[in-house]
């Protein structure tokens, strides 16, 4: 992925680790669109960082994806990065049946969202010179955390997405790139004073590091989210799972 130049897309780019990443990549001399369901926040965004862009995206919704790969394609016709990065991330009781809802929204949002993205905006991106997809999957990919099942399966199954995708698109001009963070403080699962979560600006420098390699990693994984990434390797699966199963929701 070249480290300036691009036109890029980011969904969730509103707040946590997409705004990061979108203001990042900005700085960088990259042309940015952040991607939400929030038009006042999108603006507020927009205003506050000239020069950034923005568009009104639900990503559960396959017409909303649609209409924006569509209008993108006349506004931004040199589009050639899209990061995949909008997701939702909730503690589950998999006892109580009207925890489904939740686990629908998860699944929905998490994998069923990075698909359709994928479906509508590969067209275009085969189109340009070079071309990247950035999927962002999670450490709980590879081990769950046992308190937020389906957020952890979702992650599982974008990591196995995008390693067939790698493959389909490996004679092309788009690159693949999966970015597995580890628990990170922002307010996904309410973890921005989380002392156990990596500071998001520490996890930026060393994933823009990561970034600055030639050529670009398929994966990116952060020291911290080492550990679980490779846990199958190391054979220390059964004694990661049991320390984060020791990991429970907040008292209410």
């Amino acid at each position: 992925m070249n480290g300036t130049g691009n036109t890029i897309l980011v969904t969730g780019g509103t707040s946590g680790i997409g705004l990061g990443l979108a203001l990042r990549l900005h700085q960088a001399g990259n042309k940015v669109i952040i991607a939400g369901r929030r038009k006042a926040l999108l603006d507020k965004i927009a205003s506050e960082h000239p020069g950034i862009e923005s568009v009104l995206l639900d990503i559960c919704d396959p017409h909303s994806i649609q209409r924006s790969s569509e209008a993108l394609a006349i506004s931004h016709p040199n589009l050639n990065v899209l990061i995949n990065n909008a997701g939702i991330m909730q503690w589950e009781n998999l006892t109580e049946p009207q925890g489904l809802r939740t686990a629908e929204d998860i699944v929905t949002t998490n994998l069923l969202g990075t698909i359709r993205m994928v479906y509508a905006f590969t067209p275009q991106l085969l189109k340009q010179p070079s071309a990247t997809i950035m999927n962002v999957s999670s450490a709980l990919a590879f081990v769950p955390l046992p308190a937020t099942p389906t957020y952890s399966a979702t992650k599982a199954a974008v990591h196995s997405f995008t390693q067939s995708l790698r493959v389909q698109l490996e004679d092309s001009s788009v690159e693949v790139i999966e970015l597995a963070p580890p628990g990170v403080r922002t307010t996904l699962l309410g973890q921005e004073n989380d002392e156990h979560a990596m500071p998001l600006e520490e996890f930026l420098d060393e994933i823009f590091e990561l970034l600055k390699i030639s050529p670009t990693p398929s994966e990116l994984v952060v020291e911290r989210a080492k550990p679980l990434r490779f846990a199958e390797a190391t054979g220390s699966h059964d004694e990661v799972l049991k320390m984060l199963a020791a990991y429970k929701p907040p008292a209410e």
